[in-house]
């Protein structure tokens, strides 16, 4: 009987949340299964259940402390339709008030993924070593680039800090609209062109310079880039009526990898006509599809690389400029390179900046105008936002009581979960399959993979607690050869 290894890595490094790599091998080193495993305890569906049902816009922040506002803000909308107020019927100061608050929770996580989590491998390069290939090589070796990241952050932070209350888990948005609008002060805040290293306009041209050093990395090592985890999914996001993108509202589309529509323009209040989920004993992280195809084939991706597949164009000049740019490279057709995640993510950075720019400068954001509506009660809504790592559903219904006596939760990493245990494969066929040895190298190159969906794990599975990600080695009864561990 053929022998087997199994490689764990636990805990995967440099994400949002923890999770578990196996590889297992034969007894000639050829990898025959590969798994990216999330093994802590889902809670928040049943937690807020109980609760009034205004407490859960608050509550669901609990589940990240990332992206604590794309939480906030799909089960704000969700709660509109529950009061009877779909989200096109908001007050334009409510829905301009959430867009910017969504928008600078969007600028502030991706120039968090690429600065801080991804650039270490492509400034350093996957081979270096770890001691370097960190924020902190970044810092000392990049002082002017990671002052840049910090300031980014910090002004996407100032600006959900003004429109929802406080920089992490805000109370801005509430059933039917918001509680409050911009002060003068705080528009010169951000627009002053007199602070040098803190203004809108800074912003747009530090994204842009963002941008420029994945495409210069790209040019220079593009046969390695173009070939990492490259593989053909379906895809979905939201998607503006005039096939926009867009990351606040819209309906949901979904087109295949040669750019067919699966379905476009679906009303969110209706998606369980449409998506479905399966579980396997192996993950807590369950594993959406596509109704009309089925488990097997109609898993989809999400996320910057679906949503610039999906969508038409973008509505700022800047990043449509860009946006061309990356689509003319993959011929006009869907782009399936996992790698490419970044390149997309940072045109969505650039647009983030020209959106915030632009809300900033909208009279409506200071206006005395009505803040909050309200309708007929229905007693059961549907939120779906476009989170900065995919598209995000919330799904609630309330009794007669105002108590929460359903909620299901479809985040962006769920969806992912399939792409990023296929990435997860290719690595492990493609640089580890064979070898007799796990070098740091390889095992970094699984959690490059990994990284490029910018994954949050603790969000995928609703989890209350900590969660430590694992490499085990494995015999074919499973017992434990071998481990690698990271410290974090």
């Amino acid at each position: 009987m053929m022998m087997t290894k199994k490689i764990t890595i636990d805990p995967v490094t440099r994400v949002e949340g923890h999770g578990k790599v196996t590889i297992k091998l034969d007894e000639n080193n050829n990898v025959i299964e590969s798994r990216l495993h999330v093994v802590e305890f889902r809670g928040f569906e049943r937690f807020v259940q109980g609760h009034p049902y205004w407490e859960a816009i608050v509550l669901v922040q609990r589940l990240c402390g990332i992206c604590p506002v794309s939480h906030h803000l799909c089960a704000a909308k969700a709660m509109d339709h529950v009061i009877g107020v779909p989200s096109e019927q908001l007050t334009p100061i409510a829905e301009k008030m959430r867009r910017l608050m969504h928008y600078g929770q969007f600028f502030q996580s991706h120039v968090l993924h690429f600065f801080y989590l991804a650039a270490p491998d492509l400034l350093f390069g996957f081979d270096a070593d770890p001691v370097k290939r960190n924020i902190v090589g970044v810092i000392n070796s990049f002082p002017d680039l990671a002052k840049k990241a910090v300031l980014m952050r910090k002004f996407g932070q100032e600006i959900i800090k003004v429109t929802a209350g406080k920089k992490v888990h805000g109370t801005g948005a509430i059933p039917g609209g918001i509680n409050r609008h911009l002060t003068m002060d705080e528009k010169n805040f951000f627009l002053n062109p007199t602070n040098l290293e803190f203004n809108a306009d800074l912003m747009v041209e530090w994204a842009q310079e963002g941008l420029e050093i994945f495409k210069q990395y790209h040019k220079t090592h593009q046969s390695f880039i173009d070939g990492f985890a490259n593989f053909e999914s379906n895809y979905l996001s939201l998607v503006r009526k005039d096939g926009a993108l867009d990351l606040y509202h819209g309906g949901l589309r979904s087109i295949t990898h040669d750019g067919q529509k699966i379905f476009d323009h679906v009303d969110y209040q209706d998606y369980t006509n449409y998506i479905s989920e399966e579980v396997r004993n192996w993950t807590y992280m369950k594993f959406p599809f596509i109704k009309s195809i089925g488990p097997e084939k109609g898993w989809y991706r999400v996320g910057p690389l679906a949503r610039l597949n999906t969508c038409d164009f973008i509505p700022t000049p800047l990043a449509q400029k860009e946006f061309e740019v990356y689509k003319k490279y993959s011929n006009g057709k869907p782009n399936g390179n996992s790698m490419l995640m970044h390149w997309a993510r940072l045109i969505e950075t650039l647009h983030a900046a020209e959106v915030m720019r632009d809300l900033l400068n909208d009279p409506d954001l200071y206006s005395e105008g009505e803040l909050v509506k309200t309708g007929v009660r229905t007693g059961e809504g549907v939120g779906v936002i476009e989170a900065p790592r995919g598209t995000l559903f919330h799904h609630y219904r309330v009794d007669k009581n105002d108590l929460i006596t359903m909620c299901n939760l479809i985040v962006s990493t769920t969806s992912n979960n399939e792409g990023i245990n296929r990435a997860v494969n290719w690595v492990a066929n493609n640089i580890i399959s064979g070898s007799k040895e796990i070098p740091e190298s390889m095992l970094n190159q699984v959690e490059v993979a990994i990284r490029a969906y910018d994954p949050c794990l603790s969000c995928a599975t609703h989890a209350v607690g900590q969660m430590p990600l694992m490499i085990d080695l494995l015999d074919h009864k499973d017992n434990i050869l071998d481990r690698k561990v990271k410290n974090i």
